[in-house]
């Protein structure tokens, strides 16, 4: 079984980004997880792009920063949506650096699709302490 982690881009990044990099720390974290990917397929997107996808799928009418559709979890295979606009938005208002945030995104539903929730605050306390712990592996 050959793994794929692919990025796709439908609106511009205004900041530079290894994607090379993000895609073997991606397997790495896997790894390290005890998880095997299949396929992984990211979309870095708009905010209207995102808003689209959020109404006609899920009936939601509000912005967010990631949507992600899991085909499969073992192995995984899923479509992972990303705003580049939440995340600009998002690294401006937490005063965070925007590549650190987009790799905080890229891990957190990484995370969930490895079985982590953020539903009580012990889980959402131990969903950041992984994300914290992976951005730090990647060097942020």
């Amino acid at each position: 079984m050959e793994k794929t982690i692919q990025f796709d881009f439908e609106s511009d990044i205004p900041f530079d980004v290894d994607f090379e990099k993000i895609s073997l720390w991606i397997d790495a974290v896997s790894k390290e997880e005890s998880k095997i990917i299949e396929s992984l397929s990211y979309t870095i997107c708009s905010d209207e792009f995102l808003l689209q996808i959020n109404k006609e799928h899920l009936n939601h009418d509000y912005y967010t920063d990631i949507i992600t559709f899991p085909y499969q979890y073992d192995p995984i295979e899923s479509d992972v949506y990303i705003s580049i606009d939440r995340v600009i938005d998002n690294a401006n208002g937490f005063d965070e650096d925007p590549l650190r945030e987009l790799s905080r995104v890229i891990i957190h539903g990484l995370l969930h699709m490895f079985g982590y929730n953020d539903h009580t605050e012990e889980e959402k306390g131990l969903m950041r302490k992984k994300e914290n712990y992976y951005l730090e592996k990647l060097g942020l």
